[in-house]
């Protein structure tokens, strides 16, 4: 349970970060697959939220890099 618990400070933390720094980023969050259940009750496990985090800090990193790359131009 501390695992998970861990995950989702680390979750709240990357969130926060984007909502932030980037709100032009957190708008699309919402609209992100990996935010929309697939069932009225998901089960949301360990593996599910470890999932989830790294999708927010692949989206993060790659938007941060398309941003450079537009203002380097």
């Amino acid at each position: 349970m501390k695992d998970l618990h861990n995950l989702l400070q680390k979750i709240t933390t990357v969130t926060t970060n984007i909502e932030t720094n980037y709100p032009e980023l957190y708008r699309t969050l919402d609209e992100n697959p990996m935010t929309i259940a697939t069932s009225n009750h998901p089960h949301v496990d360990k593996m599910a939220m470890q999932e989830y985090l790294e999708s927010l800090k692949d989206m993060l990193e790659s938007y941060i890099k398309e941003e450079n790359i537009k203002n380097n131009k």
